[in-house]
């Protein structure tokens, strides 16, 4: 720990934009973790229930089960289910405006993420070239290049892009991991909804 500290004492001031980029990225990390993991349901479980309380208790008993169960797939069907009584075109109108809202909470973040990834290696980047500069002053003011000042000016230049390229890899792997989840609830969204528009044509053709 004290070997990292002084390596990022060592990369200068362009060190600290990375690190207040870092911290970004893990509290936005932390943040989607835990939203994600709330709106993740068993969903064939889920519309097993739907199927049978939509048989036993009708619209109602539909829109119940919706409540008691949170995530954006149940919101979504409770929102349909709100506007049965107005027609199958009016519960497929609500579905498509309440999955877009959804979907926009689900990548809500996301950008800050993304933000994160592109930046952080481009201010480390900027810090080694910056670091170069003063290398090479510090060279034309030695009036020497010898190995020792030339190793030192570069080792201290090139640590802002390590640890730029470190935080990018890191939120990189996050994103990717959240990118996947949002996919599947998006998938699991579709499939639910076309699953009751279906189970609403068999609940009125009886």
């Amino acid at each position: 720990m004290a070997g990292l500290v002084e390596l990022f004492n060592q990369g200068g001031a362009f060190m600290w934009p990375i690190l207040v980029l870092f911290v970004l990225g893990l509290a936005f990390v932390i943040e989607r973790f835990y939203t994600l993991t709330r709106a993740s349901v068993n969903t064939r479980k889920f519309l097993a229930r739907l199927h049978n309380a939509l048989q036993e208790g009708g619209i109602e008993g539909a829109a119940a089960v919706c409540e008691q169960t949170p995530g954006p797939v149940a919101n979504i069907l409770h929102a349909g289910l709100a506007r049965a009584d107005k027609g199958l075109e009016s519960v497929e109108k609500s579905i498509t405006n309440a999955g877009s809202i959804e979907m926009a909470f689900l990548e809500r973040g996301m950008v800050v993420l993304s933000t994160v990834i592109v930046l952080a290696p481009m201010l480390g980047f900027t810090g080694t070239v910056a670091g170069m500069v003063d290398a090479f002053d510090a060279i034309k003011k030695a009036n020497d290049i010898s190995p020792a000042v030339v190793a030192g000016g570069i080792s201290k230049a090139l640590l802002t892009t390590l640890f730029g390229l470190v935080v990018a890899m890191t939120i990189q792997v996050f994103f990717n991991y959240f990118t996947s989840k949002i996919d599947r609830l998006i998938l699991d969204m579709e499939e639910s909804s076309i699953e009751l528009m279906d189970a609403l044509v068999e609940l009125e053709n009886k």
